[in-house]
C-alpha cells in the first residue's frame, strides 16, 4: 500500500512573521500518491522549487526533489489551492494510467444482488449498466474511448476522476479507487474487543 509517486497539489512557504523577516519552518507541499491516491503532506529538499502537477519519487532512500513524507492528510487538510488543483491532477493519473480503470470496466462485480460496483460510477443507472456488462461480454473494453463509443457512457475518464474525488471527500460508503482513509481504520480496531 505504499506509494513510490507523488504528484504536487500545492506547496505551503514556511510562516513569515512581523518581527522577523526572515520565513521560519520550512515549505510543505501537499501532493497525492500515483497508485492509491493516498493525500501527503511532504518536505522538499532544502533549495528545491516544487510546482503543482509535477510528478515527484517519494520512495525512501531516493535522491530526490522530496526530502521525506511528513504525513498521510485527508481530504479536509487541504489547503483551498490543493483542492481547486485536486480533479485536475487525478484526471492526469486516470489518463496516464488509463489501462487500469478500462480494466475495471472489464471486470467489475456486483455488490450485492441489488447494486453492482459499476454503479458507484457517477452518471451510470441499472440501464447503462446492463449495456456496459452486454458490451464487455462480447469483447473486452481497449480504451476509455472504446468504452464511449460502444456505450452510452459519454465520458468514462471523467465518471473515474469524478468517483474518485468523491472517495478523497469521504462521500462514499463503499472504496473502488482510493486507500480508505486512516479514521475507518482506526474506528475498527476501536470496535474490536482486546484479547487478554
Amino acid at each position: 500500500m505504499f506509494e513510490t509517486h507523488a504528484y504536487i497539489l500545492s506547496v505551503i512557504p514556511p510562516k513569515e512573521y512581523l518581527r522577523d523577516s526572515r520565513p521560519r519552518g520550512e515549505p510543505i507541499a501537499q501532493g497525492i500518491g500515483e497508485s492509491h491516491f493516498t493525500l501527503l503532506e511532504m518536505i522538499p529538499e532544502r533549495g528545491v522549487k516544487l510546482n503543482p502537477q509535477e510528478r515527484v519519487s517519494i520512495q525512501q532512500n531516493a535522491k530526490g526533489r522530496i526530502d521525506h513524507v511528513k504525513r498521510r492528510i485527508l481530504y479536509e487538510d487541504l489547503t483551498p489551492e490543493s483542492a481547486t488543483e485536486l480533479p485536475l491532477v487525478v484526471e492526469m493519473i486516470v489518463t496516464k494510467h488509463e489501462h487500469r480503470f478500462v480494466q475495471f470496466f472489464n471486470e467489475a462485480a456486483p455488490l450485492t444482488t441489488r447494486k453492482h460496483s459499476l454503479q458507484l460510477l457517477p452518471g451510470i443507472g441499472q440501464t447503462l449498466m446492463w449495456a456496459i456488462l452486454e458490451e464487455r461480454k462480447r469483447e473486452p473494453f481497449k480504451t476509455f474511448d472504446d468504452i464511449a463509443a460502444r456505450t452510452k457512457l459519454q465520458n468514462p475518464k471523467k465518471a473515474v476522476t469524478a468517483r474518485i474525488v468523491e472517495e478523497l471527500r469521504e462521500d462514499v460508503k463503499r472504496w473502488l479507487f482510493v486507500r480508505p482513509p486512516k479514521r475507518d481504520e482506526e474506528e475498527h480496531e476501536r470496535e474490536r474487543p482486546l484479547r487478554r
